[in-house]
This record gives structure tokens, C-alpha cells and sequence, in this order.
């Protein structure tokens, strides 16, 4: 069972999720390149990293981003497991990954959160706001 077939079942109130972020961990995922650096997004205090899991799903978040259906965008392969557990304790401040967002029914994020990333880049969310659990400080 692939990814997007984890996520399916996720979405559907069937799936496991230490089955699904497994399956992450193996999957080799495409995130875009902008300036030489992985594309993210800031959302309430968190920096989502874009990934896809196919170029069909990242074809259509270009086109939602306004690119024109011709225009490449450059993308690299990356392992789940090293975006986890190496990309996202290198960032300054809490992060996770967001996995196909222009596709409402198939879109997953893969939180911050303990027993996804390393201990060291996890965090509590407080009120709204992600914090770093038990007083330790920023990274």
C-alpha cells in the first residue's frame, strides 16, 4: 500500500497513523526548489514544507499557484524519513510537511508532533500557538 493509499484511508477514518507516517518515512516525495531552498509556507507560527507525492499532484499545486500549464518548476526527490528527521530539525523554529495541498480529498500534514519528527523539533501547541515542549528553548 502506497502513500496516497495510507492518506485515503486516513481521510476515511480507516487508516492506522503509525501506518501512515511509516509510509511516509519511506516514500520518496518531490518538493519544489525556489531560490535554491525547499518551498514552504508559514501557518500559525509553523513552516509547512510542500510535498508531493507524484508530478501529476505537484503539476496542479503549480497551476493553483498561478504558473502556466507549460512552465517547469524545478523539484527535488527527497526521502519522508530524511524531511522528518533531518530537514526539519535544521529549520529555525518549529515545522512540518504538508503533503499534496492543491488536492482538498488527498491533502495530509504531517505535523511537528511527537512520534513524527525527532523529540528535539517537536512541539505543544498552546492556545493556537506552537511552542517548544517543557520550556526548552528555540532551536
Amino acid at each position: 500500500m502506497g502513500l496516497s493509499d495510507q492518506i485515503e484511508r486516513i481521510r476515511a477514518a480507516e487508516g492506522d497513523p503509525l501506518a501512515l507516517v511509516g509510509e511516509f518515512r519511506r516514500t520518496v516525495v518531490l518538493v519544489p526548489i525556489v531560490d535554491d531552498v525547499l518551498m514552504s509556507a508559514h501557518h500559525q507560527g509553523i513552516r509547512w514544507i510542500y510535498a508531493f507525492t507524484d508530478e501529476p499532484a505537484l503539476a496542479r499545486f503549480a497551476l493553483s499557484r498561478g504558473s502556466a500549464p507549460d512552465e517547469p518548476w524545478d523539484f527535488e526527490r527527497v526521502l519522508g524519513a530524511r524531511l522528518l528527521d533531518a530537514v526539519v530539525p535544521a529549520l529555525d523554529g518549529p515545522a512540518g510537511v504538508a503533503v499534496d495541498v492543491a488536492d482538498p480529498e488527498a491533502a495530509m500534514l504531517f505535523p511537528p508532533a511527537r512520534g513524527i519528527v525527532p523529540d528535539i523539533a517537536a512541539v505543544d501547541v498552546v492556545d493556537g500557538a506552537a511552542r517548544t515542549p517543557r520550556g526548552e528553548g528555540a532551536r
